[in-house]
């Protein structure tokens, strides 16, 4: 028979476990939806355009008649596409630096940690900006900006995390024992850190896709003529004062609902990784 505390252990298990697969078979979704939407999501119909939600449209339609739901899914299927590329990248970078600042010595920590505090001094949003302004914008300008302003973070986590196992006593028995630095790193090292950069990537890919959509709204990121969820609210500015309501409720709540999902499976996660909040 189980005692309660390991049921209640079990049961958040199985929680955090349905949350993510929730999340992953979302993510699935949608960039499956966007892709198959494809030319649908763009094609016009002026004898349809600006109809409010129904059976047929069910998000409604926009000043040029293009289904708001398939333009939604396109939307998001871009954002989910730049915020896994970005928030893949800058969780490279942040593994990368922090391993560094741990195993470089005084002088390499010193630099990571000067390098770590003077990104964290300046906006995301600002620095974004003007790194996607300098490469030209686009998909790539954006994604760029995203994975170079994300990373100090999760690599403070890193650094830390890579420290505190530098430091464990399974680590000094095995170069007692003989093991090689690389072996040491890939057979001890990586094992101990991987949970959490797996949960720092996770909980990254929220803000890449909030931080596109924010730079795309504000017209320094992706083109208008990409069914991007920031150009879909930027647009729909133009028409809220007509009464067109859902050309950014519908969009602006889809984006609002992929993050959270992320964002409470990263969370989730996170408690199940972590020995500190594991108990709560």
């Amino acid at each position: 028979m189980l005692h309660a505390p390991h049921a209640i252990r079990i049961g958040n298990r199985r929680l955090t476990l349905g949350v993510f697969v929730a999340a992953v078979a979302a993510l699935a979704a949608v960039v499956a939806a966007g892709i198959a939407a494809g030319d649908a999501a763009t094609a016009t119909d002026f004898a349809q355009k600006n109809l409010a939600p129904s059976l047929a449209h069910p998000f409604g339609t926009d000043w040029m008649g293009r289904d708001m739901l398939l333009r939604t899914l396109a939307g998001l299927s871009t954002s989910v596409l730049v915020g896994l590329l970005a928030a893949t990248a800058s969780a490279l970078i942040a593994l990368v630096l922090g391993t560094v600042a741990a195993l470089g010595g005084k002088r390499a920590d010193a630099a990571v940690t000067w390098l770590i505090d003077l990104m964290m001094g300046v906006p995301h949003i600002v620095l974004l900006i003007l790194i996607s302004f300098a490469l030209g914008k686009g998909f790539w300008g954006v994604a760029i900006g995203v994975a170079v302003t994300h990373w100090p973070s999760l690599a403070r986590v890193v650094r830390a995390e890579v420290l505190q196992c530098k430091e464990a006593a399974f680590v000094s028995v095995a170069r007692k024992l003989g093991q090689g630095p690389v072996r040491v790193a890939t057979r001890h090292m990586l094992p101990y850190v991987l949970p959490q950069f797996i949960v720092g990537l996770i909980l990254l890919f929220p803000h890449a896709i909030l931080h596109e959509a924010a730079i795309t709204f504000l017209g320094f990121g992706l083109p208008p003529e990409q069914p991007a969820i920031g150009v879909i609210l930027s647009e729909s500015m133009a028409y809220l004062s007509a009464g067109m309501w859902w050309l950014a409720v519908f969009p602006g709540l889809a984006l609002v609902a992929v993050v959270l999902l992320f964002d409470a499976a990263g969370s989730n996660l996170r408690k199940l990784v972590d020995p500190h909040s594991s108990q709560d």
